[in-house]
């Protein structure tokens, strides 16, 4: 006599429930990732002594669709080298964080949409952010002094940022791979303003002054 073994209704019920549970919890991730915000970890010391490798920080996605981003903020975002697929997989990846592997950096807003800016080199070795034509105060970069020499190649200006775009650099200016290199940020590219750095707890303090 042959014997089949069928799921009971119970276990179906079971199974159909768990599905609908991860699908909600799924969902419910997304949610926060993309209206409210997330957590993100400091990788390299490009935005030193403001962020430095291991540093934890909240980075919060409510103001982008209420104000416009600010000179002095800090941000995350996509460089616009990095490819972003729009497949279903890589989507999902990237909206849920979960083996997502699409580079992001953190780096500062020193140039405005319609800014003339110029990085100006003194004779004793000290170097500047001129914003249409005046000095840009900046108490939160490392060393005045420690900056990557402008070559061929690099963005130094004189130049005006286009609209809808944002010239990003780090704190660190002697060790960033920011606008200078990779050029002007699309404002589409930002993913959210960090303004909380909450690890280690020795560390706990605001971001985001504007200057």
């Amino acid at each position: 006599m042959k014997i089949t073994i069928r799921p009971s209704r119970n276990f179906k019920e079971g199974l159909i429930e768990g599905v609908q549970t991860l699908f909600f919890v799924l969902l419910f991730v997304i949610l926060i990732r993309y209206f409210i915000g997330e957590i993100r970890w400091i990788p390299s010391g490009s935005m030193r002594p403001t962020l430095i490798e291991g540093d934890r920080v909240f980075v919060e996605r409510v103001s982008r669709f209420f104000e416009e981003p600010k000179r002095g903020q800090v941000w995350v975002f996509y460089p616009p080298f990095e490819e972003l697929s729009n497949k279903p997989w890589p989507l999902f990846k990237r909206l849920t964080g979960l083996w997502c592997k699409d580079i992001a950096y953190i780096k500062r807003i020193i140039g405005m949409p319609g800014d003339k800016f110029l990085i100006r080199h003194s004779k004793d070795d000290k170097y500047s952010i001129i914003i249409n034509g005046e000095e840009l105060k900046e108490p939160y970069i490392m060393d005045d002094y420690d900056y990557i020499p402008c070559r061929t190649g690099m963005l130094c200006g004189p130049f005006t940022v286009p609209e809808g775009h944002y010239f990003m650099m780090g704190d660190n200016r002697g060790n960033s791979q920011d606008s200078r290199f990779w050029g002007f940020l699309p404002k589409e590219r930002l993913i959210g303003q960090a303004v909380v750095m909450f690890w280690p707890v020795t560390r706990i303090k605001k971001l985001n002054h504007n200057y």
